[in-house]
């Protein structure tokens, strides 16, 4: 299969679940507009982590159907799982915030949260490994296997600070969403990009 239809079905997914995270910040209906809108910074700071977050999987994800000829039926299917795992993330940004907001299971709310981008990285992963290592003769352009495998270990390094920021979530909450806010920002630079193509 051509990859057009496959890049134009993601890219609809990625853009209706990048939207719909700003349905997850509430206007508030208080007498006193700012200090309203500051009691709210955990509903920003999870909007802002995970629409970073969608949008760097939408810059990576190019990249990597970018180097397809075609795809096979594992691969589809491989980009419905990242697709579906994406999916989560407007609930799981909803969740943490309201949870971190209310001041009652933010633990687990954070724990949902930071899981929610774990599975999303690694579900990118497998789909990344796929096309990579598993079945390199449907590459549009032949890659050394060396040149392959440094792209895939560049791309896998981000499961790292998802699974240390799920750890910290029975913890500390505000450190899980702290490192996970530094994971969209970090990839968000040129730093994190070069040599990722």
């Amino acid at each position: 299969m051509s990859t057009t239809r496959l890049e134009a079905f993601s890219d609809g997914v990625l853009a209706v679940a990048i939207t719909l995270l700003v349905l997850n910040i509430t206007v508030p209906h208080e007498p006193h507009l700012w200090h309203a809108l500051t009691q709210q910074w955990q509903e920003y700071v999870a909007y802002v982590t995970s629409f970073i977050t969608i949008g760097i999987i939408w810059v990576n994800h190019h990249a990597m159907i970018g180097r397809l000829r075609e795809a096979d039926h594992t691969i589809l299917v491989l980009n419905l799982l990242l697709l579906m795992s994406v999916g989560l993330l407007p609930f799981a940004t909803a969740l943490v915030a309201n949870y971190l907001k209310s001041g009652h299971d933010e633990n687990l709310a954070a724990a949902i949260y930071s899981g929610a981008l774990l599975l999303m990285s690694l579900a990118f992963s497998v789909l990344n490994h796929q096309i990579l290592l598993g079945k390199p003769d449907l590459l549009a352009t032949d890659l050394p296997e060396e040149h392959r495998r440094a792209i895939f270990t560049r791309a896998v390094t981000g499961i790292v600070p998802y699974v240390i920021a799920t750890a910290f979530a029975p913890v500390s909450p505000y450190a899980t969403l702290a490192i996970c806010a530094a994971v969209a920002v970090f990839y968000a630079t040129p730093l994190a990009s070069s040599g990722t193509a």
